[in-house]
């Protein structure tokens, strides 16, 4: 950063498509739009009660995901879009609060770029005035979709986190802040109300590598695996455990929140697979929430994964999928992998210690 003062976003994401001489531009256009709506959103959120009036759209419908839409959660949604589908870098856009996936109309030209978006995260908070956030995703179009060979299908979406040209999140909280990243490390950008600018503050922002923080759900406990039950009772062990050190607990319920918190100061995350509903591998989605997280986490040094497996691999086999997932400090996250991997203490394959040998009690 030079020493005559802060990077602007636009100038930012200018030095970085200097890297890229051969590139067009339209990524950084279109990383400006999505800041725009969230400028836009932030506004409406700072409003509170206030901004829910007769002009929003009505909610109280159930979105594909079988939540109960809010009115800001449907006016979020709409910024999203209105915001986006003019400026000829997209071939379509997909949200957790939409059924299928949105083309551009007709109208406006294809662009060459993907975007996915949950709109309003953490949406259930508001009542109660706790940080929410918006998350998006970028992927590459298909090369016969951008040039109008066919139609959008919600199929060319479904692509492994792990292609994500750029991921970010918007924060709604004291200040609003955009932390973003477009494959070259994470950079956090704090929104100057006064120049009505994003100004970056965090520059190069790194998962700490050691932590004494965990967040999780207990009140599903009942319903955990057992690599989960075992990682949190060792942690709730605390020092005269087998992990040799005292942790606290964390819980927002807001995902935007809790990944911002990490980057900030280190930490895992949990929102695993449980028995809960065996119908549901998971509870977060992988598209709108997992993936974009996923890529941050991991272009800040730390670690995303499923428990089992890194989730920037797993390939979507549905646009509303939901999985399990764990993601902070690299350590913690290799350590609950390795938990489902390996038997439970106390398990052997050897049949004179199997529970029914000679030396069962």
């Amino acid at each position: 950063m030079p020493l005559t003062g802060r990077w602007t976003l636009t100038r930012y994401l200018i030095e970085e498509r200097r890297r890229y001489p051969q590139a067009s531009g339209a990524l950084n256009a279109l990383l400006l739009d999505v800041s725009l709506a969230c400028k836009a959103i932030a506004r409406i959120v700072a409003r509170g009660a206030l901004a829910t009036n007769a002009a929003a759209p009505q909610a109280g419908a159930l979105n594909v995901q079988g939540e109960v839409q809010k009115p800001l959660d449907l006016l979020s949604n709409d910024i999203f879009l209105r915001m986006n589908e003019w400026n000829g870098h997209l071939a379509g856009m997909a949200s957790e609060e939409m059924d299928e996936p949105r083309p551009i109309p007709e109208a406006y030209p294809r662009g060459r770029y993907l975007l996915l978006f949950d709109p309003l995260d953490g949406s259930s908070n508001i009542d109660v005035n706790v940080s929410v956030g918006s998350i998006f995703s970028v992927l590459r179009a298909p090369a016969e979709l951008t040039d109008g060979s066919r139609e959008l299908r919600g199929a060319d979406f479904l692509q492994a986190g792990a292609t994500q040209v750029a991921a970010g999140y918007a924060l709604y909280g004291p200040s609003t802040m955009l932390v973003l990243s477009v494959g070259n490390g994470v950079a956090g950008f704090t929104l100057d109300p006064e120049l009505g600018e994003f100004v970056l503050t965090h520059p190069a922002i790194q998962v700490p590598e050691e932590t004494q923080e965990f967040a999780i759900n207990t009140s599903n406990a009942r319903f955990w695996e057992p690599p989960v039950k075992r990682y949190v009772d060792e942690c709730l062990a605390g020092r005269t455990g087998p992990r040799g050190k005292d942790f606290n607990m964390r819980w927002i319920a807001s995902m935007v929140a809790e990944a911002h918190r990490i980057l900030m100061r280190g930490g895992v995350f949990l929102y695993p697979r449980d028995t809960k509903d065996p119908a549901k591998p998971g509870r977060l989605r992988l598209l709108y929430e997992a993936n974009p997280v996923g890529f941050l986490m991991e272009q800040a040094g730390g670690r995303a994964s499923t428990g089992r497996q890194p989730v920037l691999g797993v390939l979507p086999s549905a646009l509303h999928q939901r999985i399990g997932l764990v993601f902070g400090s690299a350590s913690e996250v290799a350590r609950i992998e390795r938990y489902h991997h390996e038997p439970p203490p106390g398990d052997s394959d050897a049949p004179l210690f199997a529970p029914r040998s000679l030396f069962r009690d």
